[in-house]
């Protein structure tokens, strides 16, 4: 199926949404209460699957709902078309948490797009989702990504979303040598594979994790700068003690405070 050619705006800076455009009858898809608003004449309709394929009967859309439950994602996705008879109509889709909005245009790809787990925001009407095995048991274990990925497939607007500053990067032939975490998506065709950190002073000491993610190949990488564990992470090690069980300390985050803390209780 031909994908919906679809405009697009994206807004804001680390916060930010994306403004979709559609004319009469065109269909955006979206992940499950990804959705921020939109304008009248925009019917919404939740189904099971992508709609990529509608000659797909209930047990091809069941598969494909179970593919998604795998991946950890809804088995449901959400549906906008402009059901207006004349005139553009917009919806909008904002990212789950602070980061980056990634547009990809599918056709201008030399393969698939592989992205990591939850990445997924929105995409034109005809683009196909599936999974992604990593066949490398190492990758699998270690490489932050699990063993499976999303692969998105179409030759239309795909939309994802990351944390942090993202970063494009074409390789050539070279090997690009990444924390596990800041790896978000690839052009099928990439080699993903880890190996070890240094040596093991350097694995143990260095602050950098055991193993780094490798990426070879010919295609185009996307990268983001603070993956979301890390930052959730970084949350809860500065969450007040209340927020995390234990006593909400007076005067917490002062002089005195800090005080308290040095002696403790």
């Amino acid at each position: 199926m031909k994908s919906h050619e679809i405009d697009y705006v994206i807004n804001g800076d680390d916060m930010q949404f994306v403004e979709v455009e559609l004319d009469p009858s065109e269909t955006v898809i979206a992940e499950a209460g990804m959705m921020m608003y939109m304008e009248d004449s925009i019917n919404f309709e939740t189904k099971m699957g992508d709609g990529s394929n509608p000659d797909t009967g209930f047990f091809g859309k069941l598969l494909n709902a179970g593919k998604r439950f795998i991946t950890g994602e809804s088995i449901f996705m959400t549906h906008f078309t402009n059901t207006a008879s004349s005139g553009k109509k917009h919806v909008a889709f904002a990212a789950p948490f602070p980061g980056k909005i990634i547009p990809v245009d599918l056709s201008k790809l030399k393969s698939d797009l592989i992205c990591q787990k939850d990445s997924f925001l929105c995409a034109a009407l005809g683009t196909k989702l599936d999974i992604a095995f990593n066949k490398k048991l190492g990758a699998g274990f270690f490489g932050g990504e699990g063993f499976i990925m999303e692969r998105m497939h179409g030759d239309g607007m795909v939309f994802i979303h990351a944390c942090g500053t993202i970063v494009e990067k074409e390789l050539k032939g070279e090997t690009l040598r990444i924390d596990t975490g800041c790896v978000v998506a690839f052009e099928d065709g990439i080699s993903f594979d880890i190996q070890r950190a240094g040596n093991l002073k350097s694995m143990i000491l260095g602050g950098e994790g055991l193993f780094l993610a490798t990426l070879s190949g010919y295609g185009k990488v996307w990268l983001q700068s603070l993956p979301f564990s890390r930052l959730a992470e970084r949350v809860i090690s500065h969450a007040p003690a209340g927020a995390t069980g234990g006593g909400q300390r007076q005067g917490e985050g002062s002089v005195l405070g800090g005080l308290g803390n040095l002696f403790g209780d």
